[in-house]
């Protein structure tokens, strides 16, 4: 398999306080779904956000395709992150007075891009996520699971070869958290993407091929 991220003894802390994470090195490979578990507080999401390049390590590299995104200008981060990588939360993050089809495509307008280029990209994820029907539809008028939808296609509108997701169904019930992460799994085997989680659900977790436990900022199982 081709490594598609790496971590060299990466640590942080805020404002010269305790270690939120220690020295941690590791690496993701290609076609990889990895789910990354703890308890609150124990430095998982603040890993996610650090691979992802939304925020920067105290010490330590990120590789990305072998390029550092430590030491990027934040034009090329935000190029970046709009473009190779995407993002999922667990608070959709929808602009309410943007419909269905134009939360999912805003990404495209911020990059510069042109609604027209990615014409056959949008319909593709509306009809492979199942949301096709609420395309003209404004985010307050779906459910939990079909906004969740929506925030997904819009993470994978630049075809990006990994997401990084952080509690995906944490404000979704357990019929529409199954219907997610399966839908997440079929985006893995099928499209190829490569899946990072954070999660506090051990059921979710096992839709990952790779856990990885994190407590007090350091890895202690893999």
């Amino acid at each position: 398999m081709t490594k598609i991220i790496s971590a060299e003894n990466i640590s942080k802390n805020f404002n010269n306080g305790p270690w939120v994470l220690d020295n941690i090195s590791l690496e993701i490979q290609k076609g990889d779904f990895v789910s990354i578990v703890g308890a609150s507080g124990s430095g998982k999401s603040t890993l996610l956000t650090i691979l992802g390049g939304m925020d920067l390590p105290t010490q330590g590299k990120v590789f990305i395709d072998d390029e550092d995104i430590t030491v990027l200008k934040e034009s090329r981060l935000a190029k970046l992150r709009r473009t190779k990588i995407g993002f999922v939360f667990q608070f959709f993050n929808l602009a309410p007075y943007l419909t269905v089809e134009e939360n999912i495509i805003l990404p495209v307008i911020l990059n510069g891009g042109k609604k027209k280029d990615y014409t056959k990209r949008l319909d593709y994820l509306l009809d492979y996520l199942g949301i096709a029907q609420y395309r003209h539809k404004m985010p307050s008028k779906l459910s939990g699971g079909e906004q969740q939808r929506v925030a997904i296609a819009r993470g994978l509108i630049f075809e990006p070869e990994v997401i990084f997701l952080d509690e995906p169904t944490g404000n979704l019930d357990s019929k529409s958290s199954q219907n997610i992460m399966e839908l997440l799994a079929k985006i893995n085997a099928e499209l190829g993407t490569t899946i990072l989680q954070v999660t506090h659900s051990g059921k979710n977790a096992q839709y990952g091929n790779k856990i990885i436990t994190i407590q007090d900022g350091k890895i202690i199982e893999r």
